[in-house]
């Protein structure tokens, strides 16, 4: 009965978010209906990609999760470097960064924690994870330490340079993670439950899903320079956490499920794979594609208030899951760090 409610909330969703736009309604009302929709759709988009996870492996399903559950912030951020709104992309990259790090990875230990005692991951691959988020944080310091005595030339020649490096890193890390040391690096096994469709079809949800993300996500945009001015939001606010909430609505709702079914490796791939490909990928990949785009290119040099937030964000993550294991109090630390950056990044 759920099942069916989620699917008519769905059609409903989108079709209503779709009559919106084209229609032309008010600014506010179509914000507030495509918020709903890209939710529902994130949510189609985590179901089908968890049960793509049922054939391709609890690891791989993370990784597809994380990856595909990205592809909202992407594909937002896309239209958004295109109206060359820089400071909302950055914003919403360090909302999705920390909301992955302290909300989705918060709530799943806190979720799971209350189910069980405790829960623990393969400890190597949270060492591994923790080294790459502290390079993530040093890629994205160094630059904007220095960029005050460069001209806007050499800090975007800086920032190609630098999101070129990061790129070649992730995906030399998905190598070494996927394919050379696999085994090192892999959760015991866990028993699989049964998958709600078959392998074709989880595929063309996939596709489908991804699709469907893709116009909510700009229906969305299209109405948030004027819904930011209105209500008299910060851009700072509404990328980092407005934003980041909506965009990361699949990794929520898979991640906690993975916790409370005991497979907390997978719920760390999800929570912590999906920032560093945010860090390491996503945002390389947006700089990279405004130079493509005409006008000036979006840079790599993030604010004061977003590198804190992410520091702090990096630093906690980092000292709760490097012994490998988890609680529910653990979870409950990340909530309360990412409530207080959520009433500071308001009040700003």
């Amino acid at each position: 009965m759920k099942g069916k409610l989620f699917y008519v909330g769905l059609i409903l969703a989108f079709g209503l978010s779709a009559v919106a736009h084209y229609t032309h309604l008010n600014a506010t009302l179509q914000f507030v209906i495509s918020a709903i929709a890209v939710i529902f759709v994130a949510g189609f988009l985590g179901k089908a990609t968890e049960s793509v996870a049922h054939y391709a492996g609890e690891r791989m399903g993370g990784f597809l999760n994380a990856t595909f559950g990205n592809a909202a912030e992407l594909i937002i951020a896309i239209f958004l470097v295109k109206d060359g709104m820089f400071e909302v992309v950055k914003a919403s990259l360090t909302g999705s960064i920390i909301g992955n790090l302290l909300l989705v990875l918060g709530l799943s230990i806190f979720a799971g924690g209350l189910k069980f005692k405790e829960q623990s991951f393969n400890v190597k691959l949270a060492s591994h994870n923790s080294s790459l988020m502290i390079l993530g944080v040093i890629a994205l310091f160094i630059p904007a330490i220095f960029a005050g005595g460069l001209t806007t030339r050499e800090t975007s020649s800086m920032s190609l340079i630098v999101a070129i490096l990061l790129i070649a890193a992730y995906l030399l890390w998905l190598l070494f993670s996927m394919v050379t040391h696999k085994d090192v690096l892999s959760d015991a096994a866990v028993e699989h439950g049964e998958a709600p469709w078959s392998k074709s079809t989880s595929i063309l949800f996939l596709i489908l899903a991804t699709v469907m993300v893709a116009f909510s996500s700009e229906w969305m945009v299209g109405t948030l320079e004027e819904v930011t001015h209105k209500f008299g939001l910060s851009e700072l606010f509404v990328g980092a956490f407005l934003i980041a909430i909506i965009g990361n609505a699949a990794e929520h709702s898979a991640a906690v499920l993975m916790a409370m079914k005991n497979k907390m490796g997978a719920a760390v791939e999800i929570a912590i794979g999906s920032s560093l490909q945010i860090a390491l990928f996503v945002a390389p990949v947006l700089v990279i594609a405004s130079f493509f785009m005409g006008g000036t290119p979006m840079n790599i040099v993030f604010t004061t208030y977003e590198l804190a937030a992410i520091g702090v964000a990096v630093f906690i993550t980092k000292s709760i899951t490097q012994d490998g294991s988890t609680n529910w109090y653990e979870g409950l630390l990340l909530l309360v760090v990412y409530i207080i950056l959520g009433v500071v990044f308001f009040l700003v």
